[in-house]
């Protein structure tokens, strides 16, 4: 673990390596699980305003758990997520024609309707952040799904912290993101 401003990091995002390979796993992480998405306070606010706009591109079955639960749910831990269809899938995932899961949120940003791509903690992923009153904890989360991506990540050398650049960015700023490369290139 190091220390970049207020975050903790595990040394893991740097020495692992990881590209999502979606034709190996068609999306499992949208559907397999026990818990939705994070989402973080401001989230939840956004997903009220654009729910009208992701409505077309969902499932008939991610209305219906929307519609039932709300854009999001509040877990018995306090933990802000969003809803799932029959304790599953995510209630935002569609299908493409190859059964691939794909994020409604993401398709309606693609096609121009929003201007929110999804969740941060979709966008993150496999990396969680945990936040805590003094720091935030920036972990790599290893899961069985994904040894496709990490076989992947292997074969095209893309440590974890590159494959999800943008995502840093977005959550961090790119000044944090500058110093994590600088702390990179020491391992």
């Amino acid at each position: 673990m190091f220390q970049l401003g207020k975050t903790i990091v595990s040394e893991d995002i740097i020495e692992k390596d990881f590209v999502c390979n979606l034709s190996a796993c068609k999306g499992a992480c949208c559907i397999d699980g026990d818990a939705g998405a994070p989402l973080e306070q401001e989230e939840t606010k956004i997903l009220e305003t654009i729910y009208p706009k992701v409505k077309p591109f969902l499932r008939q079955k991610g209305i219906e758990a929307i519609e039932s639960q709300g854009v999001f749910i509040t877990t018995e831990d306090g933990e802000l997520e969003t809803p799932l269809i029959n304790g599953a899938d995510c209630a935002y995932v569609i299908f493409d024609k190859n059964n691939v899961a794909l994020c409604a949120i993401e398709e309606a940003y693609n096609q121009g309707e929003i201007s929110w791509k999804k969740p941060v903690s979709c966008h993150l992923y496999p990396i969680r952040v945990k936040d805590y009153t003094e720091f935030s904890a920036v972990n790599y989360h290893r899961w069985q799904v994904c040894d496709d991506a990490c076989t992947l990540g292997k074969e095209l050398q893309v440590p974890v912290y590159k494959f999800v650049k943008e995502a840093l960015i977005r959550k961090f700023g790119t000044d944090w993101y500058d110093e994590l490369e600088k702390v990179a290139k020491t391992f």
